[in-house]
């Protein structure tokens, strides 16, 4: 059985045979996947041990102290948080061996294809269609929206309409979409920020070998499941330090700029300072969860906070800020291949921050699966679930 003692002497094996100060950055990377140090909790040959999660972060603090290079995990977050543990639970061995480690090294980023005009909520009403040819292919056609990173992507996870004669969850397929292929059209969206982080990408004829098929056909909709639920932890559940995030900025600008504070302001910043510090640690609580397991529903509700918390502090900072706080630093159009909260001036943080309680599903859809899933109430009527997708109105 894989103990700490055991992952620090195979840390140590690992810096010996490849110093951080004298090794390419891909070349230690690559070395620390082969030798199921990337994510020791996965299985063996997929830069893991099989140990217990909670144990990466003995790895983690040994190659810090050490000024080892890190996969630069923001980049490629859809690729690490989402896309992989799918791959994971549902990829053949040949998918797992294929994907999985130019993922975590960096050398292939990821995106997602599963948001379009016409069911972004209910994502299950989607409309791009993937259509069986006779020599083993997939032909996929339609149009995909909020496209965080297509830009940037090599590879997407994709889901898609096989079967529109089944109601809506029955017939949808799970893909894995090459963004180089012929077909795959990648447009910027600009956004209020000024910059085009997100994309919208249209499919025209994309050839799909059914071997990129991830999961059974018409199984879809189970295997998105396991991806949206990692999303929301990921997005909600991030490992952060004490004023980490959002409250960072602002209780800094209030420690060192005593003539902006007021009462009232003080008053509102308490307390969103222990609100972000209970979702700090509500997040920490959740993550040693997972330990245990995949992921439930529990992430919709540390996202749910994630997004309001972020919306009222970047409020408070603007308002403590006063006339500062309207300045703007640079609304040049960009295409940037994160989003930097911190690294960018209180009207960024304001702007950026009206998404959160869209990307990775509303805050209206969230509330329903906390008071379903979680909390066990009864579901909304719907008069769609066992009507077939094509006679729905739309």
């Amino acid at each position: 059985m894989t103990d700490a003692v055991e992952l620090k002497r195979r840390t140590a094996e690992l810096l010996a045979a490849h110093p951080p100060a004298t090794t390419d950055r891909l070349d230690f990377l690559k070395a620390r996947f082969d030798a199921g140090l990337a994510w020791v909790h996965y299985p063996e040959g997929l830069g893991g041990l099989g140990a217990a999660r909670s144990l990466q972060a003995v790895v983690d603090a040994e190659l810090e102290a050490a000024g080892a290079p890190d996969n630069d995990p923001r980049r490629n977050g859809i690729g690490l948080g989402m896309a992989a543990p799918t791959i994971l639970k549902y990829g053949t061995d040949e998918q797992k061996q294929r994907f999985l480690r130019p993922l975590w090294t960096g050398e292939e980023v990821w995106c997602q294809l599963f948001s379009e005009p016409g069911a972004g909520s209910d994502l299950a009403g989607l409309g791009t269609r993937a259509v069986h040819e006779s020599g083993g292919e997939w032909v996929v056609n339609g149009q995909k929206v909020w496209t965080s990173s297509a830009h940037n992507a090599r590879w997407a996870i994709l889901i898609a309409r096989t079967d529109p004669d089944v109601p809506k969850h029955a017939g949808i397929t799970y893909f894995l979409c090459d963004m180089t292929d012929p077909g795959v059209d990648v447009r910027p969206l600009r956004q209020i920020t000024g910059e085009a982080e997100f994309n919208e990408v249209f499919l025209t004829d994309v050839r799909i070998p059914d071997s990129r098929r991830l999961g059974e056909i018409g199984d879809g909709w189970r295997v998105a499941q396991t991806t949206l639920n990692n999303e929301r932890v990921a997005i909600g559940g991030m490992r952060l330090p004490r004023e980490g995030g959002m409250i960072g900025p602002v209780s800094r600008t209030w420690r060192e700029r005593p003539e902006l504070r007021t009462h009232d302001l003080h008053q509102r910043l308490l307390k969103l300072w222990v609100e972000a510090e209970v979702a700090r640690l509500t997040g920490e609580r959740l993550r040693q969860q997972l330990a245990l397991g995949q992921p439930g529903p529990e992430g919709a509700g540390m996202k749910l906070a994630f997004a309001r918390l972020n919306q009222e502090i970047s409020g408070l900072e603007v308002e403590l800020r006063g006339e500062e706080g309207l300045l703007y630093d640079d609304w040049t159009m960009r295409r940037p291949e994160m989003v930097d909260f911190v690294g960018r001036d209180a009207g960024y943080r304001y702007l950026r921050s009206k998404g959160n309680s869209i990307e990775g599903g509303t805050s209206e859809v969230l509330l329903n699966i906390v008071a379903e899933r979680v909390l066990g109430l009864p579901s909304e009527p719907r008069t769609d679930k066992d009507v077939a997708w094509k006679d729905l109105s739309r």
